[in-house]
């Protein structure tokens, strides 16, 4: 087991050196769950990152004896690191030296189990190793000159850029395919309302999926636990279903080249009827866990429809999550409503007075049965009998529930998407809210 030794160098004044024991706390768990045991850690508060080191000289040499003392094989950065710097802290130091960021892509690696998550994680990988190269190929010798060895002078660093560079556009090309054949899928499944669990990673996003299908759902209490999405059916109650989808959870200086390669997966948040964002009650940080998911959501326009466009917001549900960790889950639940009106309290481990429970997912169920009677009502169209194209429309694109043909004249019972409601409407199609 790698033994790690972690570093936060905030600048002075920032949110990050107010926060700095947290962000280490964190990262820490973030090497916990990529395999390594934390020995140590230092803290330094920078006016400036400098060019060569991040950090300054003296601070550096200090580090030097510190993990020679803890017999550290690794050193664990918060902050992001330029190729140069980590080449340089490598040099000095004698152990091989991460930051945050290549902590993430491990994790990610290990935990990817789909074919598309892999392909996902191995872009985001390429396009961070690209501009490393020369850190991680400084074992090879460029080609000599000479006798016998002369030739088109290319080093092998350009061969290793050029051959990334083409798997890289391979990468691009196979997930734009995962794409679109997403986006075929959700046109072959309206018939159901869609709800997408967005949230900071470890809020539990998995656990209620469980919960609320009851089926069997991959659970681990760390960071990243999962990272492949996940999409199961639940039933809220009065004959209404929900398709719900855990998607990749989010973190504090989350690598772009994540963000970016995880677009295919994040377009089921795009597209879904409704997000609904999970948020572990119990962390004493969840207001900066809100703000941080909220941020990287309208960074990768997530949350809004017809984001490209400037569309209006996703209606979104605030899921106040781990009921059971609250000392008093009543007043919690008062407290946040005061903020968000239409929070729900959730556990997916519901705690109990005299044997009743008092905080589940029941109340998460009805949220979800409320919006999807406000998503796809009940209806009644009225359509001749000769319009075939209007009825195969609605076959294809609501839930049919009764149809009677009636004196030249069909009566389709269905549940249908308000929008669509709308525009048959427009169209001038008798609509009669409500039905059997």
């Amino acid at each position: 087991m790698e033994r790690a030794f972690l570093v936060g160098a905030p600048r002075k004044g920032s949110d990050d050196a107010t926060h700095v024991d947290e962000h280490l706390e964190e990262l820490e768990r973030l090497a916990d769950t990529a395999g390594a045991q934390v020995i140590g850690r230092t803290i330094q508060r920078i006016d400036a990152p400098s060019p060569n080191f991040y950090l300054g000289q003296g601070k550096v040499e200090t580090l030097k004896d510190e993990l020679a003392s803890a017999h550290a094989t690794l050193m664990l950065f918060d902050e992001s690191l330029t190729p140069v710097q980590g080449v340089k802290l490598e040099k000095s130091l004698g152990v091989r030296v991460m930051d945050r960021t290549e902590v993430i892509l491990d994790i990610f690696a290990t935990r990817a189990r789909s074919h598309e998550a892999k392909l996902q994680v191995e872009l985001a990988q390429l396009e961070y190793l690209l501009p490393r190269l020369t850190r991680m190929w400084t074992h090879l010798s460029r080609i000599r000159g000479g006798i016998g060895l002369r030739g088109p002078g290319e080093t092998q660093l350009e061969t290793d850029r050029r051959v990334i560079r083409r798997k890289i556009s391979v990468l691009k090309k196979r997930l734009k395919d995962v794409a679109e054949h997403r986006a075929n899928q959700r046109q072959g499944r309206r018939d159901l309302p869609s709800a997408a669990l967005v949230g900071y990673t470890n809020a539990g996003k998995s656990s209620l999926l469980k919960a609320l299908s009851g089926e069997d759902v991959f659970i681990e209490d760390r960071l990243f636990a999962t990272v492949d999405t996940l999409a199961r059916e639940v039933d809220v109650g009065e004959g209404y279903r929900y398709r719900l989808t855990d998607t990749v959870g989010f973190i504090r200086k989350l690598p772009h080249h994540l963000v970016a390669s995880f677009r295919a997966t994040l377009e089921e948040a795009e597209d879904a009827d409704l997000l609904l964002h999970v948020i572990d009650a119990s962390h004493a940080g969840w207001e900066e866990q809100v703000d941080v998911v909220e941020t990287e959501m309208r960074n990768a326009e997530v949350g809004t429809r017809n984001s490209k466009a400037g569309g209006e917001r996703k209606r979104t549900i605030y899921v106040f999550n781990k009921a059971d960790l609250l000392p008093d889950p009543d007043a919690f639940l008062a407290m946040v409503r005061e903020h968000y009106p239409h929070a729900v309290l959730t556990s997916s481990v519901p705690s109990s007075a005299f044997g009743v429970p008092r905080f589940g997912v029941d109340d998460l169920r009805g949220a979800l049965r409320t919006s999807a009677q406000a998503l796809r009502p009940i209806a009644q169209i009225r359509v001749p009998v000769g319009n075939g194209k209007l009825l195969a429309a609605l076959h294809r694109d609501a839930e049919v529930l009764e149809q009677i043909q009636r004196n030249g004249m069909v009566t389709v019972t269905a549940r249908i998407e308000a929008r669509l409601l709308g525009k048959l409407r427009h169209e001038g199609v008798e609509v009669i809210l409500g039905g059997v």
